[in-house]
């Protein structure tokens, strides 16, 4: 301890001013940490190769190994060994956790995938470089986004596995009222001229209200660049597996489009003993009247929208070809003959679902929550001009869909993390006395060749051996 602080006082005395200062503590402390570590890491190995010899194992060599964590590069000795059977392992590496040719710790990984489902990769690099001691390119942050987006992507898929190989649905929560909404947004692709359709679906359990503010109850989120097919056997699963929905009336909203229909919502909520409700997007019905009439007010404009408001299909229809007959253009025609058809066509789903039920919950609002989230993706997506490949585009929806479901960091280290009976191996094998008689061995961080365990070291080394006890 006395020589950490005789560094920290030789640093503030040699420094200019205190961000200087700061900036050379961060990486003293960080370059202590990383050898401390290297240290420990190279001694457990020894700690469990003696162990796994006694059980038969072999010693093939010992190897160097670097893994990045936050604080900085942790440069170890592993040692490769061949169980009685002839097979090659790493014990050391498959009792912390790290998988095969794994460089960077799960924290590093998990950081860029969160950091980069809000800025570019350029700029994610650049963030991570000047707050941590963790040094990427775009291109490896890249990578990392694929693979942390793969396992939420693999976690859904096996969702759905389990759900058709299921004899039988399981026991979810019950519910008066279920919430749902459905749409695609689409992005640039890396081909000129093409497009990948991002489907997004937003579940959720009603609306809470915290003083003004009003937030929907337990939101979940679907989001997939597969084909539509896919995503509603997503959506399916997801319910499945969270609710059950015998009992339950499902609301449901959308603008209709090809891939959002009714039929489609009634199919995946079709463990529900009530006929779905769907009723069409009131931002897509402005929208289409906007596109149509203009932003402005008008005679025709507001006729149509009383009518609309007031579900009178003949109003509507004696204002639309009252409309029609004072066009001019045929491109005025088209425009109020699409309109039409639209409305027309969605006529039976334009309706406040609160007025479809006999009790509507007392906080019940209206439908339409998906407009403002889906700029989740479109924020992200497509600014400046960005293309996407699809991989690259399946991984960046399934990082922002674990982020929103608060899964993405269970279900990428789900494979990294320790069972009880291991973790219970883990406590014969690291005892603290048994850490500290062993001789040091050399840390292949430190330029002299050795690291000597003195009072600060072990003291330091002693807190974190705790955590394994």
């Amino acid at each position: 301890m006395n020589t950490i602080i005789s560094k920290i006082s030789e640093l503030l005395k040699d420094t200019n001013d205190l961000i200087d200062f700061e900036e050379h503590v961060q990486i003293y402390v960080y370059d202590l940490l990383t050898k401390l570590m290297g240290s420990v890491f190279t001694q457990l190995n020894q700690t469990i190769k003696r162990r796994m010899q006694s059980k038969g194992w072999t010693v093939e060599r010992e190897d160097e190994k670097t893994i990045q964590f936050i604080f900085g590069a942790v440069r170890f000795t592993h040692t490769l060994m061949h169980d009685i059977n002839g097979k090659a392992h790493y014990p050391f590496d498959e009792w912390v956790g790290f998988r095969k040719y794994q460089r960077h710790s799960p924290l590093v990984e998990v950081k860029v995938a969160e950091l980069a489902s809000e800025s570019t990769y350029r700029e994610t690099a650049r963030i991570l470089s000047e707050w941590t001691a963790v040094n990427l390119s775009h291109t490896t942050v890249g990578s990392m986004v694929k693979r942390v987006g793969k396992a939420q992507a693999q976690a859904d898929e096996e969702l759905l596995a389990e759900l058709e190989e299921a004899a039988y649905l399981p026991k979810g929560k019950e519910l008066e009222f279920l919430f749902a909404e459905a749409d695609g947004v689409f992005v640039r692709g890396t081909k000129k001229k093409t497009s990948h359709e991002v489907h997004h679906a937003i579940i959720h359990e009603g609306w809470s209200k915290n003083g003004k503010r009003i937030s929907l109850k337990n939101p979940q989120v679907i989001m997939t660049t597969k084909p539509t097919n896919d995503f509603w056997k997503e959506v399916q699963a997801y319910t499945a597996n969270h609710y059950s929905l015998e009992n339950t009336q499902v609301v449901t909203n959308s603008d209709g489009g090809p891939g959002y229909t009714a039929e489609r919502f009634q199919e995946a909520f079709s463990q529900s003993s009530y006929p779905v409700l769907n009723q069409l997007d009131s931002f897509h019905i402005s929208k289409a009247l906007n596109r149509t009439f203009g932003v402005k007010k008008s005679e025709f404009k507001e006729g149509v929208q009383k009518a609309i408001k007031e579900h009178e299909l003949d109003d509507f229809i004696r204002w639309m070809d009252t409309l029609e007959s004072t066009l001019e253009t045929d491109k005025q025609l088209e425009k109020a003959e699409d309109f039409r058809r639209y409305i027309g066509g969605n006529w039976d789903r334009i309706f406040d679902w609160r007025e479809k039920v006999e009790n509507p919950p007392k906080e019940a609002r209206g439908m339409g929550a998906m407009e403002s989230n889906q700029r989740h993706i479109s924020f992200r997506m497509k600014k400046r001009g960005m293309h996407w490949s699809l991989e690259g585009s399946e991984a960046m929806v399934k990082i922002k869909q674990g982020i929103l479901n608060k899964t993405l960091r269970s279900v990428y280290l789900r494979d990294q993390r320790r069972s009880v009976r291991k973790q219970r191996d883990v406590k014969k094998v690291v005892r603290m006395t048994e850490f500290l008689r062993q001789e040091t061995q050399p840390s292949i961080g430190a330029k002299q060749g050795k690291i000597s365990l003195n009072t600060a070291h072990s003291s330091a080394i002693g807190q974190l051996i705790k955590s394994f006890r």
